[in-house]
C-alpha cells in the first residue's frame, strides 16, 4: 500500500504523539507506585520506538513472501501492538530503597513534564501543517 501525501504528512506526528502517550501513561504509573514496595519503575526508549515507527510505516519493517497470487500484500501499520512498538523497558537504579522500590520522584516529575512538553509541542507542528494544507487548498 502506498501512502498518500496526506498520510505522509502526518504519519511522523502520529507516531510520536501515540509513543509519547505511551510514555506519559508508563511515568503516571510509576509515580502513582511510588510507594510500593519492589516496585521497578519503567520507561519507553523514545528515540528506539520512533525508529521502530518510521519503519514500519515506510513498509521497511514487514516482509513476507507470498506463496500463493490469491495471498493478500502484506500491510505495514502503525498499530503499536501489532508492531511491537513503545514497549516500557526497565528505568536504571539511580539511588535504590530498603523496600526495593526504584521510583525516584523527582526524575519521574521531570520525565513527566519534560514529556508533556514535548507531546505539545508535536501537536503545535501538526497544528501548523493543517493550518498551511488549509491554506494551500482555500488559495488564499
Amino acid at each position: 500500500m502506498i501512502l498518500t501525501k496526506l498520510d505522509s504528512a502526518f504519519s511522523f506526528h502520529q507516531s510520536a504523539l501515540r509513543i509519547r502517550a505511551q510514555r506519559q501513561e508508563v511515568i503516571a504509573a510509576n509515580i502513582a507506585n511510588a510507594d510500593t514496595p519492589n516496585y521497578k519503575a519503567r520507561d519507553i526508549d523514545f528515540k528506539s520506538a520512533m525508529q521502530q515507527a518510521t519503519q514500519y510505516a515506510s513498509g521497511g519493517g514487514l516482509s513476507t513472501i507470498k506463496t500463493s497470487e490469491k495471498h493478500l500484500d502484506a500491510i505495514a501499520t502503525n498499530n503499536s501492538n501489532s508492531a511491537g512498538l513503545g514497549k516500557p523497558l526497565f528505568r536504571p537504579v539511580i539511588q535504590g530503597s530498603i523496600d526495593g522500590n526504584t521510583v525516584d520522584m523527582d526524575i519521574e516529575r521531570n520525565q513527566f513534564a519534560d514529556n508533556a512538553i514535548r507531546y505539545e509541542a508535536s501537536l503545535l507542528m501538526m497544528n501548523g501543517q493543517i493550518k498551511k494544507m488549509l491554506t494551500a487548498i482555500k488559495g488564499q
